[in-house]
């Protein structure tokens, strides 16, 4: 006794139990023969659990039994089986659905996986998949929205009943049509996709559009994934269409150089060369940031592959959303400190000594800077320098950088001398405390040590002197 289920995505073969579960296979295999399942959608796609259909409605609240249709609404639904009692113990177990107090209709639900043992009791097992494995994989691995419901149609097209050991009850055959029937257009009105329509994005594209849409595609799975992990404030985020990336700089061109030398496109706001939070050394790359985004167009356009001290610079809008992300709701609390900054707030003011080298380093970094500035100023008015001028601006800025380097180390040393002593005066203070109190422990324990030696040789003396005493008065009888 089997009956073949021919979807949209093709036939499925349920062999039924009708000895177990009599009544329940002579609902489906009536409702089966009058064409009741045709053209219903599988409305529920629940992966790696069940499929449900069998609702000529598609909603999931309808469906009735086919008793019904012979006795009237009062027999809408009948009573569960559950003698003897069958599990959902494999892959295609055939179950009809409980409405609610333990009544059936017409829907029913096949397993797209082992052990469902949280169904058993709940819903009646009257059947399983023979045939038709690969369909109801197919099924199962349907895109659904959060309701489960897929978004391309998946429907029975019609169902064939290759065995009924079954009698027709009296009046079934007035409801028995002579050819399946015609699918009427609220049936095929879902809303979704249509079950034949087909879905390609790539019809009528060519093959840079088709590439160009995967990239695009590509991208906003990784927006979305930084978004996740919080990297980006928001997906759509974009980066300002005012700023410029420069890289491949020169490690002594400044901050100065490149506003000077981007000036001459528009205004500019803020021009940052960055640096090694650590050492200070330059990265080789910066970012300008035009007031007007017409002036920054122009200058991506005008200074890509231009000489920049002995250097050919690269130059791009900028990607970054750093400005954008700081005032983001998911952008991290509290801004990024100094390294002075965190040191003052670690250590307080620090020792003298380190108030006076750091004076002389910020003194001595000015005086250089300026005389740095003036260097270049000099070296920008004779564009057309010759090799000794930039082999003197070489040497020049080898001097300056050695000069900061050794500033530093002295920063360094004071600092640690400092500790150093620090460190040195509470060992000493540390031992001097440590040996009185061994002094004056081992006196207090000599001490005790003869203190009865001390009493025996009180004890002698009285006794002597007490003998002398008596030795006296004897004589003085005499």
């Amino acid at each position: 006794m089997a009956v073949i289920l021919e979807t949209t995505l093709g036939d499925i073969t349920v062999d039924l139990l009708t000895e177990e579960r009599p009544r329940t296979c002579l609902n489906f295999l009536k409702l089966c023969k009058m064409k009741y399942y045709n053209f219903c959608l599988f409305h529920s796609v629940q992966r790696n659990f069940m499929v449900q259909t069998g609702d000529p409605t598609g909603t999931g609240r309808g469906g009735e039994s086919i008793f019904s249709k012979l006795y009237g609404d009062q027999a809408r639904f009948f009573e569960m089986e559950t003698n003897p009692r069958l599990k959902h113990r494999k892959v295609g177990t055939v179950s009809m659905v409980n409405n609610g107090g333990n009544m059936h209709g017409s829907q029913f639900l096949i397993t797209t996986r082992e052990d469902v043992d949280y169904l058993d009791g709940q819903h009646t097992v009257f059947g399983e998949v023979s045939e038709g494995d690969d369909v109801l994989a197919k099924i199962n691995e349907a895109i659904c929205d959060n309701e489960h419901r897929p978004y391309q149609d998946i429907r029975i097209n019609h169902t064939v009943v290759l065995d009924d050991p079954f009698d027709d009850p009296a009046g079934l055959a007035d409801h028995i049509p002579d050819r399946s029937p015609e699918p009427t257009k609220e049936q095929l009105e879902s809303g979704r996709i249509g079950a034949d329509e087909a879905i390609d994005d790539t019809e009528g594209r060519s093959q840079e559009e088709v590439e160009e849409m995967l990239q695009e595609k590509e991208a906003q799975a990784r927006t979305q994934i930084l978004e996740m992990v919080g990297d980006l404030p928001e997906a759509d985020v974009a980066p300002p269409d005012n700023v410029l990336f420069v890289c491949k700089l020169n490690p002594v061109t400044q901050d100065d150089d490149l506003e000077v030398i981007f000036s001459r496109f528009g205004e500019i706001k803020c021009c940052e060369v960055i640096r090694d939070q650590k050492t200070g050394d330059s990265l080789c790359y910066a970012f300008v940031e035009f007031e007007k985004p017409e002036a920054c167009e122009e200058a991506y356009f005008k200074m890509d592959n231009v000489l920049i001290d002995d250097r050919r610079i690269h130059v791009d809008f900028s990607q970054s959303v750093s400005k954008v992300w700081k005032g983001g709701p998911n952008a991290p609390k509290g801004g990024q400190k100094s390294k002075f900054e965190l040191k003052d707030k670690s250590k307080g003011a620090g020792t003298d000594v380190d108030n006076c080298v750091l004076k002389l380093f910020s003194f001595q970094d000015t005086e250089n800077r300026s005389r740095h500035d003036k260097h270049k100023k000099t070296h920008r008015r004779d564009s057309s320098s010759s090799e000794d001028d930039r082999r003197h601006h070489k040497k020049h800025h080898k001097k300056e950088r050695d000069l900061d380097k050794t500033v530093e180390r002295r920063v360094r040393d004071a600092s640690s001398s400092e500790d150093d002593r620090r460190h040195k005066k509470k060992y000493h203070k540390h031992n001097r405390d440590s040996d009185d109190g061994c002094h004056k422990k081992r006196d207090r324990h000599e001490r005790d040590y003869d203190k009865p030696k001390h009493r025996e040789h009180h004890r002698s003396r009285s006794r002597e002197k007490e003998h002398r005493h008596r030795h006296d008065k004897h004589r003085h009888k005499h």
